[in-house]
C-alpha cells in the first residue's frame, strides 16, 4: 500500500463517512476497505486501486441515495490529488467500479475491481442487515412508527435478500453466499426476524 496515498484518503475522504445516515459511516467503509482487500488477495489486482475504490464506493451519498453510486465515481475521477498516484486508465477503471457496486444495478460490475467492491459491499450478517435496515428507516422515515417501520424492514429484506430478491453475488471466495443462506432463514422465521427487529430498533430509539 502506498503510505501517501493511504494518509490522503484517511485525512480526505473516510471522514465524510461521518455526516451519513448511520448505517454508511466510517464504520461501514473501513469494513467495506477490510473486506475488498481480503477478497482482493485471491486476484491479480492492484491494492491501492482497490483501496480507493473501496474508500470511494458511497462518498456520492453527500448527494442523496438514488444516485450516489454515479455521483461516487464522479467525485473519484474529479479527484486531482489521485494523480499523484494513478494514470487516467486506471482512474476510469477505479470509476468504473464505484459505479458498479450498487446492489440494485441491474448489470454484472465491467471490472474485477467492481466485483470486489460490489461484494465486500454486502456484509451479509444478519443482526447488522436488520440493524442497518432499522437504521435507515429511521433516519429516511421518521414519520414511521414501530409497526410501519417492521414493515418496511421486511419489505427491503424480501426484495433485496429472500430467494428471487435483486442481490447478486460476484466472488466465489466471499462468505457471502454461505451468510446469504443464514440471512434467508431468519427471513422465512418470522417470530426470529421480529425479535431481532425489536432488539435492533429499541437499541436504536432508546435515548
Amino acid at each position: 500500500m502506498n503510505k501517501e496515498l493511504e494518509r490522503y484518503i484517511e485525512r480526505e475522504i473516510i471522514p465524510r463517512y461521518e455526516d451519513f445516515d448511520a448505517a454508511h459511516r466510517t464504520d461501514h467503509v473501513r469494513t467495506v476497505i477490510a473486506q475488498s482487500l481480503e477478497l482482493a488477495a485471491h486476484y491479480d489486482a492492484d491494492a491501492d486501486m482497490v483501496y480507493t475504490v473501496a474508500a470511494y464506493h458511497d462518498t456520492g451519498l453527500a448527494n442523496g441515495r438514488e444516485r450516489h453510486h454515479i455521483d461516487a465515481g464522479r467525485i473519484l475521477a474529479a479527484d486531482t490529488e489521485l494523480r499523484r498516484w494513478f494514470s487516467e486508465e486506471q482512474i476510469a477503471v477505479m470509476r468504473d467500479a464505484v459505479e458498479d457496486h450498487r446492489a440494485s444495478s441491474d448489470g454484472e460490475p465491467r471490472t474485477i475491481y467492481g466485483r470486489i467492491v460490489a461484494e465486500a459491499d454486502r456484509v451479509i450478517d444478519p443482526e447488522t442487515i436488520i440493524r442497518r435496515t432499522v437504521q435507515y428507516g429511521l433516519a429516511h422515515c421518521p414519520e414511521l412508527d414501530r409497526e410501519e417501520q417492521y414493515a418496511r424492514c421486511l419489505a427491503h429484506l424480501q426484495q433485496k435478500y429472500a430467494e428471487g430478491g435483486y442481490l447478486r453475488l460476484w466472488i466465489a471466495e466471499s462468505e457471502n453466499a454461505r451468510r446469504l443462506e443464514e440471512l434467508r432463514g431468519v427471513i422465512r422465521d418470522p417470530q426470529r426476524l421480529r425479535k431481532m427487529f425489536d432488539a435492533a430498533f429499541d437499541t436504536e430509539t432508546a435515548e
